[in-house]
């Protein structure tokens, strides 16, 4: 069976580690024991599995697709937060500006490109002045104190495409190559003895008499499977300890998991983001711009890419969020982009750009947010969730890890290790 073959022999033959799972089939679905497997490997997901690898610990790291990071990853603005924005003595608001700092320290040391650009949050009218004076005390209040408030002719002055009344500078923000930060975890991870397992799909799991019991098939047999028809696993997994860092799965995947007290599982909702590319070639900034944030998420703002290339987004689209369990283990939703959708990024972009040209953008990609609050909620923090909060020895569960996971991505490993081990 090519995933028991896949899991034994990953492990270039480090402290046994599953080499001996092909055991049991002629009893039915074998059952093997693992030291500390992480379910997903996004950005997020590497780090911790790199965190715990040079914590000494044996990992396996379970990813239903082909690759790393092809999900919420792969599918954002690549920008690395300064903390301004989260509630303080929250996880995003600590794990953010942790993060950013331990982020930038890595790229320097491993030669992961990225680009402190700095960015301006921008007030366009009179009503939104304000807004921009308690965004610096909310940020002072996170432990970011480099902001610069500043006129919009001082603003207007750095950025001559700028139209603004007030901006907030906040010099840390920056950029990073996603991609190459990710290779880069990953080699890491995999040079201290992690097993990488591709296409290979966690599909739920329970609290046995020998512990914790993660239930694990091949993606592709899951592919033509039967909406809502039982599928039965393949291998059958005992770590004695489990990162549920899934991204856009990690509520599905809790909601499958039997013993685990439902009360401690949110539910999911989801939003899609665009993005649409700037034609031209030269940027019209040199400087991320941001307008205030909005309901689920902080505008559409401008990013430039390490190349250059300049795109406006995301947006916010909220999807049903009734999405079938499977579907989502196998990131079966919908990134297309609309072209049609570029007619409300034109009237929102033009407050602070109004130069931009009729038919100048072009559809770019989308990414899908796993937040744990709707339009119009509350949003809720990052949720890191292990025995001390659900009662379950080894059991460790990321939910809403959003905007800012990428830059946090580091901090959330160390606090996981520092924590839970």
């Amino acid at each position: 069976m090519l995933l028991l073959r896949r899991l034994a022999g990953a492990s270039h033959g480090h402290r046994g580690g599953l080499a001996v799972a092909a055991r049991g089939l002629a009893s039915g679905v074998p059952r093997e024991t693992a030291d500390a497997v992480v379910v997903g490997a996004g950005v997020v997901g590497l780090a911790v599995a790199r965190a715990l690898a040079m914590a000494g610990r044996e990992v396996v790291v379970v990813e239903a697709a082909p690759s790393f990071g092809t999900g919420t990853s792969s599918r954002n603005s690549e920008v690395i937060h300064a903390g301004i924005y989260y509630p303080p003595r929250g996880l995003k608001a600590s794990l953010c500006v942790r993060g950013k700092e331990m982020l930038y320290k890595y790229c320097a040391e491993r030669g992961v490109a990225h680009k402190q650009l700095g960015k301006l949050i921008v007030a366009t009218g009179a009503a939104e002045t304000g807004k921009l004076d308690m965004l610096l005390r909310n940020a002072k209040e996170n432990g970011v104190n480099d902001l610069q408030l500043m006129e919009g002719s001082q603003a207007m002055e750095m950025e001559p495409e700028l139209r603004c009344l007030k901006a907030l500078l906040s010099p840390s923000t920056g950029i990073v190559d996603s991609h190459s930060f990710m290779l880069s975890l990953l080699a890491d991870a995999e040079n201290l003895g992690t097993t990488m397992s591709y296409n290979t799909a966690v599909i739920g799991g329970h609290v046995g008499y020998e512990g914790l019991e993660l239930h694990i098939c091949e993606s592709k047999e899951l592919q033509d499977h039967p909406v809502g028809s039982h599928v039965t696993p393949q291998l059958v997994l005992l770590p004695k300890l489990l990162i549920n860092s899934a991204g856009l799965s990690a509520v599905p995947l809790a909601k499958r998991f039997h013993g685990l007290d439902q009360a401690f599982v949110p539910d999911p909702h989801y939003a899609r983001g665009c993005y649409f590319t700037l034609s031209q070639t030269k940027s019209p900034f040199s400087h991320l711009i941001y307008p205030l944030p909005e309901d689920g998420g902080i505008g559409v703002h401008v990013t430039i890419d390490l190349n250059g290339l300049v795109k406006f987004g995301p947006d916010v689209e909220w999807l049903d969020g009734g999405e079938e369990p499977v579907s989502c283990f196998l990131n079966r939703f919908d990134y297309s982009v609309n072209p049609t959708r570029c007619s409300v990024f034109y009237p929102v972009v033009r407050k602070y750009f109004p130069n931009l040209k009729d038919g100048s953008l072009e559809p770019g990609y989308s990414g899908i947010r796993p937040k744990l609050s709707g339009p119009g909620q509350t949003p809720w923090d990052f949720v890191i969730q292990g025995q001390d909060i659900h009662g379950i020895p080894g059991l460790v569960n990321l939910f809403g890890i959003e905007s800012p996971g990428l830059t946090s991505s580091l901090a959330i490993a160390e606090h996981i290790v520092s924590r839970y081990l």
